[in-house]
């Protein structure tokens, strides 16, 4: 038979387009956003904040013990609270790389000068002064990076959330290795070597961190529009309220924890016991970033909370070492999950142009709940033993569980205004442009 004529292709036909490519998420999508190397300078800066305040209690309880180890270490953490809010504003307002770069230097030398102010013998005054000055300069690595891979992710919620879980997840883990760092070189070198170790990180990392191209410029608009963007509001007020309700629970277990070591005569398997639960928090947040699920932030927070709330109770049946370690690793399965919510929720509801402040402010409130409850949980723990310390830590989680459960509704979390983060985006990408 005769071949049928070709029919010519009508050219107002098209073919069908392409399917989009999936969105990345996970691992893959959070190193695509800034490279293999940010997450290594990011982790190496912010390393100095969990060898701070336990390298200020060895070096200085080794010279004049645990009375003014302990007030020197509470001046660092009083200057940490109030200088983190003052860096996030100054960040958002004039760009992350020159405060940063700042920030790194005089922080490096003021840590510097504690060591030598603690080894030449000077007053207690002197001490808590360089004290508070070294909280003050810490340049809040931690809480910048969390604004800074926001900013990176743009309006693809899934990778922002990925991305908030991953840098969530490398603090767990600093906070794992950070105090037993600081142990092994106290034992090994000299107990001063801990905070000199933090000065050369921050100072040489930290100035890796400020100048990767990642660095966010000022945020959109002049500094009097960007002053005219309310801060707070009831979502960030309920999760900073959160924030101390946390810091309180975990002071309250940590020392707890040393009480129980103390009184077994094994007060050096503290910071042993401890790491157990930044090794499975740690766990749970590589998770948490492999496998987000569906479920909403504010979801999230509750279950998390409520977790944390019921697996904090067996510290009320510790009598040992053993026992408490068991306990503290199961607490740390909804840490890290808890923590990603909250800083996920802080993201949504806190004001694009002032993010870096916002999280800054998060983290000043887990740092004034560790500070009041470690002033509370010392005199409970030496005069009636470590389980008034843990019932200090079993209550704030309780407290937190119903704060969540009773307050952190969809309405006060909501989604900050559409305009805001559009505009901040915008600026963002003509700043790093």
């Amino acid at each position: 038979m005769p071949e049928s004529p070709s029919v010519p292709e009508d050219p107002s036909v098209s073919a069908p387009p392409p399917p989009p490519p999936p969105a990345r998420g996970g691992f893959r999508g959070v190193f695509a956003l800034g490279g293999s190397v940010l997450p290594v300078y990011g982790f190496l800066a912010r390393l100095p904040a969990a060898l701070c305040p336990i390298g200020t209690l060895l070096l200085v309880n080794e010279r004049d013990g645990i009375g003014d180890a302990g007030t020197v270490a509470a001046a660092l953490w009083l200057g940490q609270a109030l200088g983190g809010p003052v860096i996030g504003r100054l960040a958002d307002r004039r760009g992350h790389r020159p405060v940063l770069l700042i920030a790194c230097a005089a922080n490096a030398a003021v840590l510097f000068a504690l060591v030598a102010a603690v080894l030449g013998g000077l007053p207690l005054a002197a001490r808590m002064a360089l004290a508070i000055a070294a909280g003050l300069t810490v340049p809040q690595v931690g809480p910048l990076a969390r604004a800074r891979w926001a900013r990176l992710a743009g309006d693809d919620k899934a990778l922002v959330g990925a991305a908030l879980s991953f840098d969530t997840t490398l603090d767990e883990v600093g906070f794992m290795v950070g105090p037993a760092l600081a142990g092994i070189l106290a034992v090994t070198v000299h107990p001063a070597s801990a905070l000199v170790l933090a000065a050369a990180l921050i100072l040489v990392f930290g100035t890796l961190f400020a100048l990767h191209p990642t660095a966010p410029g000022p945020t959109g608009g002049s500094a009097a529009a960007r002053g005219d963007v309310r801060l707070w509001s009831p979502g960030l007020a309920l999760l900073f309220a959160m924030a101390v309700l946390q810091g309180a629970a975990w002071s309250g277990a940590n020392t707890g924890v040393n009480a129980l070591a103390e009184s077994a005569g094994s007060p050096g398997s503290a910071g042993l016991v401890w790491s157990a639960m930044a090794v499975t928090s740690s766990i749970a947040g590589f998770v948490t970033v492999a496998r987000p699920g569906s479920a909403d932030l504010t979801v999230r927070l509750r279950r998390t909370i409520a977790a944390q709330a019921l697996l904090t109770l067996p510290l009320l049946a510790v009598c040992g070492p053993w026992g408490a370690a068991f306990a503290v690793a199961g607490i740390g399965l909804a840490v890290a999950p808890h923590l990603i919510a909250l800083f996920g929720l802080v993201e949504r509801v806190g004001p694009a142009q002032r993010m870096g402040e916002a999280m800054t402010m998060a983290g000043s409130g887990l740092i004034i709940g560790q500070a009041l409850a470690a002033a509370v949980a010392g005199p409970l723990a030496e005069a009636y033993g470590h389980r008034a310390a843990f019932a200090l830590s079993c209550g704030a989680a309780a407290a937190s569980a119903v704060v969540a459960t009773t307050a952190a509704g969809k309405d006060r979390l909501r989604p900050r205004a559409a305009t805001t983060a559009t505009t901040a985006t915008t600026a963002t990408t003509a700043t790093t442009t």
